[in-house]
């Protein structure tokens, strides 16, 4: 807060006039703004490069956080896991307990027929064999009768040692459970050691990310401020250049806002090639079209000229009068067409496509049902290339057919039509006119962007 104050106090000492500005002469407040737009553009790269290292510090740190919070989902999962295993490993103990306990009941009802058959082996002894073979109606029932009293002895020994057998496999591997229960505990207590530790470092990373953005948005509200002043200042400059028909940067905002509405190309690209071509209006070219008859040629002579002089027919102008761009010269000799008309410009035979300017016979005339630039402005009158709206619209519909899209790519192959046409787009001689209109653009997306702030 307390910098976005100085740097209105900032901006006010710029653009009001001090006290000794009566003095002051009008080239010297030019070259006054000139050095104070110079000193904040440098401004703007300091803090522009204080802004993308604090972008990069936060995320830096956010790539971090994910990281961490990665990390924190891995180890709850794990604690999960090993819960879950003791959890199973608890069931497996009890049902080896319940095995054991059943183990335990049929060894002793084993032993005990075990020990009632000894008791009987013992009172057998204790009569003699005569004794007992009388006690019996047959020698046969006598012998069946000790070889099943010796088969169910033996039986019952055999099964005492499988129990015995089964009963020592079960208590080894209920105490294997039960090892493998108190390792998983302590891995489980180790995971979440880990895991406090993970969430501690959370906690700072948060605590640092929370401060990083303060400090960028500072930053940026300070390079904000800063932009606003060298777009306040562009602007001062805009309207001391600009007297001999300048458009108000406001107004050139508003003007390309409306084509972008109603064509869906960018602003912020169509005022890019206005200021590109001709300032935004400032410099509409010096030359008039009779000279074209002198040895200065200016027009194409069979292209532009016919519709030229259409054209001042249709909208009442003096063609001889009416200045128009010169013919681009190097070295004293013409290597490109002058002819192009207002803001936009177009020369006469582009501005036939969108003002309506046909051909019928060899003869050029207007067609109202041809004129998209008078379709979509609701004129009742032909569209005319020195009107600033029907200019801006007719840039923007330029734009639109040469493929702009909002893309980089898109957008500078539009501008390079714009300036080369089609075959010439593509001409790395031609490359520097992409560049500067996509600068342009950049540039003037953020002082909009400020202005409407």
């Amino acid at each position: 807060m307390t910098r976005t104050f100085i740097a209105g106090i900032f901006v006010l000492a710029l653009l009001i006039p001090p006290q000794w500005a009566d003095s002051e002469t009008e080239a010297e407040r030019r070259k006054r703004l000139e050095t104070e737009l110079q000193n904040v553009e440098r401004q703007i790269l300091t803090q522009q490069r204080l802004v993308e290292d604090k972008q990069q510090e936060r995320q830096t740190l956010e790539r971090d956080l994910t990281i961490i919070e990665g990390e924190i989902k891995k180890a709850q999962l794990g604690i999960q896991a090993r819960a879950v295993a003791i959890e199973q490993l608890s069931d497996q103990i009890g049902e080896k307990e319940v095995v054991l306990d059943i183990l335990a009941e049929r060894l002793a009802k084993q032993q005990e027929s075990l020990a009632d058959l000894v008791r009987k082996s013992a009172l057998l002894e204790d009569y003699s064999l005569v004794e007992v073979m009388l006690s019996k109606q047959s020698f046969s029932e006598f012998f069946t009768d000790v070889a099943t009293y010796q088969s169910i002895k033996e039986s019952l020994n055999e099964s005492l040692a499988v129990l015995h057998g089964i009963r020592r496999d079960t208590v080894e591997q209920k105490n294997e459970l039960e090892n493998k229960q108190q390792t998983e505990a302590e891995m489980k207590r180790i995971q979440e050691l880990q895991k406090d530790d993970i969430e501690a470092k959370e906690a700072e990373k948060a605590r640092i990310l929370t401060v990083t953005k303060g400090e960028e948005e500072e930053y940026q509200a300070l390079l904000d401020s800063q932009r606003k002043t060298a777009a306040q200042l562009r602007s001062a400059l805009f309207e001391l250049l600009g007297g001999g028909g300048g458009i108000p940067f406001p107004d050139a905002v508003a003007l390309a806002q409306y084509a972008s509405g109603v064509t869906g190309v960018s602003a912020a690209l169509i005022l890019a090639i206005l200021e590109q071509e001709t300032n935004i209006g400032s410099n509409l070219g010096s030359c008039l079209f009779s000279d074209s008859h002198s040895s200065r040629p200016v027009m194409h002579p069979t292209r532009d000229e016919p519709v030229f002089l259409a054209i001042a027919d249709i909208l009442g102008f003096d063609p001889y009068s009416r200045t128009v761009s010169c013919p681009i010269m190097q070295n004293g000799s013409r290597v490109g067409w002058g002819g192009a008309m207002g803001p936009s410009q177009f020369i006469p035979s582009t501005w036939a496509i969108y003002g309506g300017i046909i051909n019928i016979g060899g003869e050029w005339t207007y067609d109202k049902g041809s004129d998209a630039i008078r379709r979509i402005n609701g004129n009742n009158t032909p569209a005319n290339p020195f009107n600033n709206r029907d200019a801006f619209i007719a840039t923007a519909l330029l734009l639109r057919d040469n493929g702009a899209n909002g893309t980089y790519s898109g957008d500078r192959l539009a501008a390079l039509r714009y300036y080369a046409g089609w075959g010439g787009a593509s001409n790395p001689a031609n490359a520097f006119y992409g560049d500067q209109v996509m600068n342009r653009k950049s540039r003037l997306a953020q002082e909009i962007q400020i202005l409407g702030s």
